[in-house]
């Protein structure tokens, strides 16, 4: 019997646009579910959508700004009236760099209403339809800054400690009625961001600096997105059905090894 499959479930990933969000839902997919991307990205979230499909796998974009709840009431609704929703990975997110000094008031805002709120909005709107359904498994994307303190990393600590907290309650709330939620803990994961971050920010040692980043995990490099898109496989497939109101760092040995 084969393992580790998502036959015949319906997945919605929000931030599936790109890094992270776009390996899931690519391994999802390949694993046969029907992916439901929300991005607000639009032009990343049909490219993503695109090929998929070219694979003959299956996948529908969902343009939403998961900051705004009527905006995901809306397209969670639009999904659950075709498909029961057997899975929610929340995993869109911004980051942020400064401490409590230097960290402006719009931009604390602006990451509680994505990181926080955005997944607050999301299990507000997926787990009635769940609930009816009889089950269904979350997968909430929190940061090794749920557990660790890092350098200059205030606000998006709050907001991944804030995504660790909902998944523990979420868990507690709902193991009745067979809803399972876990959160995983990426360290530094080679996406599109960081190559951003450090062209802007290092522009001429670009390669001087994602060498100095990827050392600062034990293992000696940054994990990639098809990693963390696996864990996630393996936390929404059947044989993690024993498995609920946990955190997974994936880190390269970060929490453990840097004490």
């Amino acid at each position: 019997m084969e393992t580790f499959t998502l036959n015949n479930k319906t997945a919605v990933v929000t931030g599936g646009g790109s890094g992270i969000g776009e390996a899931i839902a690519k391994k999802f997919a390949a694993r046969g579910a029907f992916v439901h991307l929300l991005d607000f990205n639009h032009e990343a979230g049909e490219r993503v959508v695109k090929e998929i499909s070219e694979k003959k796998q299956t996948a529908m974009f969902h343009h939403c700004d998961v900051s705004k709840q009527n905006d995901v009431i809306a397209a969670i609704g639009s999904i659950a009236q075709q498909h029961p929703i057997d899975i929610l990975i929340n995993n869109a997110g911004v980051a942020h760099i400064g401490n409590v000094e230097n960290t402006a008031e719009q931009d604390f805002d602006r990451l509680y209403a994505i990181n926080v709120k955005g997944v607050y909005n999301c299990l507000h709107a997926v787990i009635p339809h769940m609930k009816k359904n009889n089950g269904g498994c979350i997968v909430n994307m929190a940061s090794i800054a749920s557990v660790v303190g890092l350098a200059d990393r205030f606000a998006y600590s709050m907001t991944k400690g804030a995504v660790l907290a909902m998944t523990y309650s979420v868990a507690k709330d709902y193991i009745k009625y067979g809803i399972r939620c876990n959160a995983i803990l990426p360290a530094r994961i080679h996406t599109p961001f960081v190559d951003g971050f450090l062209a802007k920010n290092y522009p001429g040692k670009e390669k001087e600096m994602f060498e100095k980043l990827s050392q600062s995990q034990p293992i000696g490099r940054m994990g990639e997105p098809d990693e963390v898109a696996a864990l996630a496989l393996y936390l929404c497939s059947d044989e993690a059905s024993f498995i609920t109101g946990s955190g997974y760092p994936i880190d390269g040995g970060f929490i453990t090894l840097n004490s």
